[in-house]
């Protein structure tokens, strides 16, 4: 594949060398980050009801906090993209960006 030489581009590149199966459908975890923390509560509420069930994440030692939802489908760097893009346009009035996802396989 040739995929965008950016940040998630260069994750879909290391995906592919450890043999990534782009066929089958994963839990894609995608963090949204706040300018300010914690998120106000308008925030949460319209991240779920956007994705379902969040999880939020505290700061802490090893970091700032995050709210994290997860999506279950096809990896591809189109909808990848495209969620971080809408989410961080529905979290912007909020001080909130989506720009980090991760998928175990």
């Amino acid at each position: 594949m040739d995929w965008p030489a950016d940040a998630d581009g260069d994750v879909f590149r290391r995906l592919e060398s450890n043999g990534f199966d782009f066929n089958k459908d994963y839990a894609v975890d995608y963090n949204v980050d706040f300018e300010t923390w914690p998120p106000v509560p308008a925030a949460l509420k319209l991240l779920r009801e956007q994705y379902g069930q969040i999880e939020i994440y505290e700061p802490d030692e090893d970091g700032d906090g995050y709210v994290l939802f997860t999506i279950l489908g096809r990896v591809t760097y189109e909808g990848v993209t495209s969620i971080q893009r809408n989410t961080s346009a529905i979290m912007q009035p909020y001080g909130g960006i989506c720009e980090t996802w991760g998928v175990l396989h």
